[in-house]
């Protein structure tokens, strides 16, 4: 039985949307247990109508909330009772395997850090989400917005651990490519010319080298590496390409008698496209790099983008994440590889 903590006050919809999701995903995951944190009379009452397993779904009552206007680090310091800082409590007591939350993503990664730490030899843990792709599949890029500025070190460590994370996910040897300006070797910042010489040495990954963001969506990788100021403009620019695709093709469709009888005659193409573009059905961001599976939902999840980061926590936890993460660090010697890339970038 695989332990679950969820925020359910984290989130622009809590707790509606969070308990939709999590009775949602009790349905479709018969060993799966989950815990709810937050107030414990709005949570039964949106429970009330739902008919769902109650031997496998309990709740911690809290009586704080985190609003994502709050300094994140005075915020987890002080709110004590708060549900995300007591969900992280009960994950860091074994009580739970995993955690969810639509929360503040400030507040999210300071109570990770701050309540779990980081993974022994990560210099920082990095947000990974899946963003979907031509190919029907995903692409996951690493950082999308926990570390704005950032180090060679850290961007290693970002590609070693989202290739772990896309090999939990199903992809055998996933491909990586680093986020610049251009595939040339002498594209981008320094941060990007060191990081990439790095990346070349370190034989725990797949690394293709630089790649241009259409491949985010439009190419072959399996794994983009980026700062989290770059990568959160990236993924925020494909999800406002996904909803204007989808807005577009809804008001060509309704122009006039013509275009409507040609949705009608096209309706499951069209119904495909937006699955196709539909980010939040794949679930939310990993915090890779800490202790434990944290899942980091969308500020704005419905019930299914919830469902589905639990799912995404789930699957981590069952596919030893933490452990494999651990695993691939300890065989990477990124000191002589940082000296070996020197040699070759000098």
């Amino acid at each position: 039985m695989v332990k679950i903590v969820i925020d359910a006050m984290g989130g622009d919809f809590a707790p509606k949307q969070q308990v939709l999701g999590c009775v949602d995903a009790l349905k479709k995951d018969k060993d799966l247990y989950l815990i709810l944190c937050g107030d414990k009379e709005q949570i039964e009452a949106e429970l009330a109508p739902l008919q769902y397993d109650k031997a496998r779904l309990e709740i911690r009552h809290t009586t704080q909330t985190i609003s994502m206007e709050e300094t994140p680090t005075i915020a987890v310091k002080t709110k004590r009772d708060s549900s995300l800082v007591v969900a992280f409590e009960l994950l860091k007591a074994g009580e739970a395997d995993g955690l969810v939350s639509s929360g503040s993503t400030g507040a999210v990664l300071t109570a990770g850090i701050l309540k779990l730490g980081r993974i022994k030899g990560v210099s920082r843990p990095g947000l990974c989400p899946a963003v979907p792709n031509n190919r029907g599949t995903a692409t996951y890029i690493c950082d999308c917005g926990a570390n704005l500025e950032c180090k060679p070190v850290n961007l290693v460590h970002f590609a070693i651990m989202a290739s772990a994370y896309a090999q939990c996910a199903g992809v055998k040897n996933p491909k990586v490519g680093l986020l610049n300006n251009g595939t040339e070797d002498h594209k981008g910042l320094m941060l990007q010319q060191e990081t990439n010489a790095i990346l070349k040495t370190v034989d725990c990954i797949n690394y293709a080298g630089n790649v241009e963001g259409r491949e985010l969506m439009y190419g072959d990788i399996d794994v983009m590496v980026s700062d989290g100021f770059t990568g959160n403009i990236a993924t925020k620019a494909v999800e406002g390409c996904g909803k204007a695709v989808s807005a577009i093709l809804k008001r060509e469709y309704k122009r006039n008698i013509f275009t409507k009888i040609c949705a009608l005659l096209s309706g499951g193409v069209i119904k495909n496209i937006r699955k196709g573009l539909d980010y939040e059905a794949i679930g939310g961001a990993v915090f890779l790099g800490l202790t434990k599976a944290v899942v980091k939902g969308h500020g704005n999840s419905k019930a299914k983008g919830f469902a589905a980061c639990i799912a995404q926590a789930t699957a981590a936890v069952r596919e030893d994440l933490v452990g494999k993460i651990k695993g691939m660090l300890d065989s990477v010697d990124l000191d002589g590889a940082t000296a070996k890339a020197n040699e070759v970038h000098q």
